[in-house]
């Protein structure tokens, strides 16, 4: 059955001038697809006329509000109702589009997402999830700032969406699980992480245990689970450390003529190491726990790094990750009771 995905044209840095592109760069390596295009038609129609396309596979609505960087996610859900965010959302609650993608303001995206769609049952609370770079391939890490302070039942849930992720993205049946902690024994961390690890020993999921910071990078499980707060703090920290070792490389084969030389002989390896690691690579971030499929792009996304964030929401629609979810709630649920 062809999937269709609603695109918010508007959101990010450069709105249009990516979104509209990206999704139709899209739609030609994915012939079982369609999109809507929501936003403002006159600006979507001018990005348009500059493109060939399938106009059977792509429709445009309209839409008359733009949430902005600035806005507070209650300003976005009560002030600006006809924002191509909400616009974009709206056409998954009602059935029209399967998935929505979005490079707009993350807490509004998450009020408006929320609200519109609600939680699916058993899940208290959403979260934010990615795959990140790792030795073994990549891991699935969660939650990244939508919930600042936890309760031992919602690493549990944040464990069981995660897995389900992973599985539809990356096509393992029964993905490994860690907490993450301060140390890998039981006795580390605090009493709500100690409290959820012995939730998750009991839920039939494949949990390894607890797990640092540093296995998030090494791969030591598939997925990783953690409050809000810690998951928010180790991506920034990641990717300042990233920007880092770039500007170092970069400064020591600019320190001289034999450098530069030595780093012309190398240019094959580092255009394959930067491939490897390239952050465009893995933009999109699910906003699990919904009645419908959300991915958050990287505001900053350019229109190659877009069409990631669209493959992933394609993929988690194919995959039928939300009915997984519910599933596996499901089971969850009637063990404990």
């Amino acid at each position: 059955m062809p999937v269709a995905i609603a695109v918010d044209c508007m959101g990010g840095d450069h709105g249009a001038g990516v979104t509209v592109p990206a999704s139709l760069g899209f739609l030609e390596k994915n012939k079982d697809c369609s999109v809507f295009l929501v936003g403002n038609e006159s600006v979507i129609f001018n990005e348009l006329k500059k493109l060939k396309f399938d106009k059977k596979r792509v429709s445009v609505r309209d839409a008359t509000q733009v949430v902005t960087m600035q806005d507070e996610p209650t300003q976005a859900l009560r002030g600006k109702r006809d924002s191509s965010m909400r616009v974009t959302i709206d056409l998954v609650k009602e059935g029209t589009a399967d998935a929505a993608v979005s490079a707009g303001n993350t807490g509004a995206l998450m009020g408006i997402s929320r609200f519109v769609l609600k939680m699916l049952p058993g899940i208290q609370r959403p979260a934010i999830a990615s795959l990140l770079p790792s030795l073994k391939g990549h891991t699935c890490v969660l939650d990244l700032g939508a919930n600042v302070k936890c309760e031992a039942e919602h690493f549990l849930q944040f464990g069981v969406m995660g897995a389900c992720l992973f599985s539809a993205i990356g096509g393992k049946t029964k993905p490994s699980i860690g907490l993450l902690n301060i140390g890998e024994e039981d006795i580390k961390g605090n009493e709500v992480v100690k409290a959820a690890s012995d939730l998750l020993k009991k839920s039939g999921l494949n949990f390894s245990g607890n797990v640092e910071g540093s296995d998030i990078y090494i791969g030591q499980t598939d997925v990783i689970v953690c409050d809000g707060f810690v998951g928010n703090v180790a991506l920034k920290t990641s990717e300042g450390l990233t920007q880092m070792l770039a500007q170092y490389l970069k400064e020591e084969f600019d320190k001289g003529y034999l450098s530069r030389f030595a780093g012309l002989m190398a240019l094959p390896v580092i255009k394959q190491f930067r491939r490897r690691v390239d952050h465009r690579r893995y933009n999109g971030a699910s906003l699990l726990g919904l009645r419908g499929i959300v991915v958050k792009s990287h505001g900053a996304a350019d229109s190659f790094s877009f069409e990631f964030a669209l493959e992933k929401a394609f993929g988690e629609v194919k995959n039928n990750m939300l009915n997984e979810i519910s599933a596996r709630m499901s089971e969850i649920n009637e063990d404990v009771s």
